[in-house]
C-alpha cells in the first residue's frame, strides 16, 4: 500500500510539474507574442528623422505573427524583421506630407525570404522615398556592405556614407540554379517529361546538368531588362551616364571604398558615430548621452492615421460605411488544395474569392500576385472564381515580383493589368513530370510485379519507367492544357491567338516587356492598381480596405510553434549553404501536387542575386 501511495504522489507529481511547465510555457509564448503584436507607440517628437532599417524582408501579403519567429527568440536565433509592401509605401508617402519629421535616414541591408523584397517591390519602395525627396526633406544613407537591392534603394539619397571597411556589392545580376540530374542518377531516379514551349525550362532542374541554349536566350534576354532597370536609375540617381556606370562594375571599381568616393558613387567614408553625431546636430540634440531625435519605420507605420492620402496611395477609411476593395495576396507556388501559410492553395483562395464576389459589400478585386505558378488545376480553380467576380465588380491585377506561368494563369482574365518594369512574368507554358525509382530499388534487392485490367492502369506508377504509349497520353494532356492556356490568355487580354503562341512558347518576360506586346496594360504598383478599381467601382475618397490573407490569431500562433517545438540549430556556412540549396530543390516536389500532374510554372529556382 505504501508503494502505491507513493506511486500516486509521484505520477500527481510529475503531472503537475508537468502541468504548470506547460502553462509556464504557455504563458511565455503568449507574452512573447503579445510583446511582437502589440508593441507600445512611440512619441513622435517634431524635427525627428525616420529610420528605415532595411535589415527587414518586405513581402506583399499583410506581416503575420509568425510561429517560427517565436521558436527562433527562443532557441537564441536573431528574428528577422518583417514589413508589408502597401504599409511601407503608405508610410513613405505619409512621411512627406508629416511636418514632425524632418528627414529619413536609411541604413542597413535587405534580408529577402521567399518571394519577397523583389526588384518590383523595391521600385514601388523607392518611388516613396522619392516623394519624400520631392517635399524637400532630406534622405541620409550610411551603409556597411550593401548589395544591389541596398544600393539600388540608397542611391535616391541626398548623401551617401559608407564605413571604412565596407564594400559595394553591385556586379551585376546572376542566377545560379541547382541541377539535380546527376544526383538523381547516382540514385537511380529516373525522369520523364512532357512539356509545350521550347522556352519551359522548369523541367531542367530535374531533367539537365546546365542550361538549354533557349533558356539561356531568354534569362540573358530577362536579366538584361532587370539590370537596364537598376542600372540606369542608379547611375541617373548619382549624376552619372549608364555606360560609364557599366564600366565601372566591369571594371572592379565599384567594390572598394576609395574607388567608389572617386567615382561618385558615395559621397563620404566615416564612422557610425560620426554619422550619427551629425543627425544629432541635425535634429537640435546636444546632451551627448542623448540619440538623436528618430523614430523607426516599423513604430510610425504602428501610429498611422487609418486615412489614406495622396494621389501615390489610394485613400481609405477603415470602419466607413461606403463599399469595400478587396486586396488578395497571391503569393508564392500556386498548389492544389489549402496548401501551406507560404503558398497559393487552390481551394483556399478559390472559396475566398467566392465569398468575397458574393458580398455585396465587396465593389472591387485587386489580385496582388507574386508567384511563380504551379499547379495548372489550382490556377483555373482560381481564375474560374475571378472570370465570375469580373461580372458583378472591377476585378484589377497587381504584379509584384513574379507573375509567371500559373502566376499569369489566374491574371489574364481582368480588367487591367499593373506591373513594375522588374517584374517577371509570362512563362505562358506547361510541364509534366514523371519519377520513377526502378533503378533505385533494384539497387536496394526491391522488385515489384503487377495485375492489371487495362492498358493504363498502372501509368502513374513510380516503380518503372513509363512507356511510349504512356508518355504519348501524357503529352497529349499536357497539349491540351496548353491550349487552354493560349487560348485563356487570347480571349483575357483580347489578343489573337496566333500572336499569344508566337509570345507563349513558355518564355519569361520582364514587366518591361510585357508592356510592349500585350501582357500588362500599365507599369504602375499596388496604390495605382487599388486606386484604379476604386475608380471603376465608382466609389468615393473614403472606402473600406479588405486584405486576404488574414492575419493568424495568437492562438493559431502558440498552436503551430508548439507543435514545431524540438531541438535544432541554424548554420550559415558552406557546407549548410550547399545543402540548403539542394534542399530547396528538392522541397519543391512537393508543391508539385496537381491531381493531373501538370503544371503552369516559371523556371524553378530563379533566384536572381
Amino acid at each position: 500500500m505504501k508503494t502505491f501511495f507513493a506511486s500516486l504522489l509521484g505520477s500527481l507529481t510529475g503531472f503537475l510539474l508537468l502541468f504548470l511547465g506547460g502553462g509556464f510555457l504557455l504563458f511565455l509564448f503568449m507574452m512573447f507574442a503579445a510583446a511582437m503584436g502589440e508593441p507600445q507607440q512611440q512619441a513622435i517628437k517634431s524635427g525627428s528623422y525616420v529610420v528605415f532599417d532595411l535589415s527587414t524582408n518586405i513581402s506583399d501579403a499583410p506581416v503575420q505573427l509568425d510561429d517560427s519567429a517565436i521558436l527562433a527568440a527562443f532557441s537564441g536565433q536573431d528574428v528577422p524583421a518583417q514589413l508589408q509592401t502597401r504599409q511601407v509605401t503608405r508610410a513613405l508617402h505619409e512621411i512627406a506630407q508629416d511636418d514632425r519629421i524632418a528627414g529619413v535616414y536609411l541604413t542597413g541591408s535587405f534580408t529577402p525570404q521567399g518571394y519577397g523584397t523583389s526588384f518590383a517591390t523595391l521600385q514601388e519602395v523607392r518611388r516613396g522615398l522619392e516623394a519624400i525627396k520631392a517635399a524637400g526633406k532630406p534622405i541620409q544613407a550610411y551603409l556597411d556592405y550593401p548589395d544591389t537591392r541596398d544600393f539600388y534603394l540608397a542611391s535616391v539619397a541626398d548623401d551617401i556614407g559608407i564605413d571604412p571597411n565596407g564594400v559595394l556589392l553591385m556586379p551585376g545580376l546572376a542566377t545560379e540554379p541547382t541541377f539535380l540530374a546527376g544526383l538523381f542518377d547516382k540514385f537511380g531516379i529516373g525522369v520523364q517529361v512532357s512539356r509545350v514551349g521550347k522556352y519551359k525550362s522548369a523541367v531542367e532542374t530535374y531533367t539537365r546538368r546546365d542550361f538549354s541554349a533557349e533558356n539561356r536566350e531568354q534569362l540573358e534576354s530577362l536579366l538584361g531588362d532587370l539590370w537596364t532597370q537598376l542600372r540606369d536609375t542608379v547611375a541617373t540617381a548619382r549624376g552619372m551616364d549608364p555606360a560609364t556606370f557599366q564600366s565601372l562594375v566591369d571594371s572592379g571599381k565599384s567594390f572598394i571604398v576609395s574607388d567608389l568616393v572617386e567615382a561618385g558613387l558615395v559621397d563620404r567614408v566615416l564612422y557610425a558615430d560620426e554619422i550619427y553625431d551629425e543627425l544629432k546636430q541635425l535634429t537640435g540634440v546636444t546632451e551627448p548621452k542623448e540619440a538623436f531625435k528618430q523614430v523607426n519605420l516599423t513604430a510610425y507605420i504602428r501610429q498611422m492615421s487609418k486615412v489614406q492620402v495622396g494621389a501615390e496611395e489610394s485613400p481609405a477609411v477603415f470602419g466607413s460605411k461606403q463599399g469595400k476593395v478587396a486586396v488578395i495576396y497571391a503569393e508564392g507556388a500556386i498548389v492544389g488544395g489549402q496548401g501551406r501559410p507560404t503558398d497559393v492553395g487552390g481551394k483556399k483562395f478559390s472559396r475566398e474569392i467566392r465569398r468575397l464576389r458574393q458580398d455585396p459589400s465587396v465593389k472591387a478585386i485587386v489580385l496582388r500576385v507574386n508567384s511563380p505558378g504551379g499547379s495548372a488545376a489550382a490556377s483555373e480553380h482560381i481564375q474560374r472564381e475571378l472570370r465570375l467576380a469580373m461580372e458583378k465588380m472591377p476585378v484589377v491585377v497587381s504584379m509584384g515580383g513574379y507573375a509567371a506561368s500559373g502566376g499569369y494563369w489566374i491574371s489574364a482574365y481582368s480588367h487591367r493589368i499593373f506591373a513594375e518594369p522588374t517584374t517577371i512574368t509570362g512563362s505562358i507554358g506547361v510541364f509534366s513530370m514523371l519519377f520513377n525509382i526502378q533503378e533505385l530499388g533494384h539497387d536496394l534487392g526491391l522488385s515489384w510485379d503487377s495485375v492489371k485490367t487495362g492498358e493504363f492502369a498502372d501509368a502513374l506508377s513510380a516503380s518503372r519507367p513509363k512507356t511510349e504509349a504512356e508518355l504519348a497520353l501524357f503529352q497529349r494532356g499536357t497539349d491540351d492544357i496548353y491550349r487552354q492556356f493560349v487560348a485563356k490568355v487570347a480571349e483575357g487580354r483580347g489578343l489573337d491567338p496566333a500572336r499569344v503562341e508566337e509570345i507563349a512558347q513558355g518564355r519569361v518576360w520582364s514587366g518591361t516587356s510585357a508592356l510592349e506586346i500585350g501582357l500588362v496594360d500599365e507599369i504602375g504598383g499596388l496604390a495605382d492598381a487599388i486606386a484604379f478599381a476604386a475608380s471603376e467601382a465608382g466609389l468615393s475618397e473614403k472606402f473600406r480596405l479588405y486584405e486576404f490573407p488574414r492575419k493568424k490569431e495568437l492562438a493559431e500562433v502558440i498552436a503551430e510553434a508548439i507543435n514545431k517545438l524540438q531541438p535544432g540549430s541554424a548554420h550559415s556556412g558552406l557546407i549548410s549553404q550547399v545543402s540548403s540549396k539542394i534542399e530547396a530543390s528538392l522541397e519543391q516536389l512537393e508543391q508539385f501536387n496537381d491531381p493531373r500532374g501538370i503544371y503552369a510554372r516559371m523556371p524553378t529556382e530563379f533566384i536572381v542575386k
